[in-house]
């Protein structure tokens, strides 16, 4: 659910920008890049927590499909969030360097 969130981050701040009309897209992005990578590192974690529950319990416990699910998921979370914060570092300097 975390991984999932974490993916959902960035195009729900998106979608949220383009339904306001108080709210820019880098002020969206500002708030939700960051959410993105918390929330796919604690996904990971998660994950990693899972996995190391199902090897304790030599696999009676299961769910160890939800945590590579919760792998997957919070790895590509946290690449899209880490290239949204890429974008907008790169939008800063470039509105820097312009004027």
């Amino acid at each position: 659910m975390v991984g999932v969130l974490a993916i959902a981050a960035l195009p729900l701040a998106v979608e949220l920008s383009r339904y306001s009309t108080k709210i820019t897209l880098v002020g969206s992005s500002i708030v939700a890049a960051p959410l993105g990578v918390v929330l796919g590192l604690y996904a990971l974690v998660l994950a990693r927590r899972g996995r190391e529950t199902v090897e304790r319990t030599l696999g009676r416990s299961r769910g160890a499909g939800a945590a590579r699910a919760g792998r997957i998921l919070g790895t590509i979370g946290l690449c899209l969030s880490v290239t949204g914060c890429l974008a907008l570092g790169f939008y800063g300097l470039l509105t820097l360097f312009a004027q």
